[in-house]
């Protein structure tokens, strides 16, 4: 039998990892992805999941699809988010 902290911390690190797949499934439909030859699976999430980062270092008080959909709508914030432009918006989500 496991002692009471050890048991606490093994559920916590499962439903942490349970939590981050279900935002980025949710996010993305990850589970209907058609990308399964090659590095390609791997790549995608890789960059589903630093897209997801980037958009929670934003401490908005949107929540990370309302984030997602008002930068789906508006490409060229996506381009001042990531400074990739000299006449970037310094707040582009806003």
């Amino acid at each position: 039998m496991l002692p009471q902290n050890r048991s606490f911390a093994i559920t916590e690190a499962h439903w942490s990892i349970a939590s981050r797949h279900y935002i980025i499934d949710w996010n993305y439909d990850e589970d209907r992805s058609q990308i399964r030859s090659g590095f390609g699976p791997e790549n995608i999430t890789r960059l589903r999941r630093f897209a997801i980062g980037l958009l929670k270092n934003k401490k908005q008080s949107e929540t990370i699809p309302e984030m997602m959909k008002k930068l789906l709508l508006n490409t060229r914030a996506v381009f001042d988010y990531l400074k990739m432009t000299r006449n970037s918006n310094p707040d582009p989500i806003s």
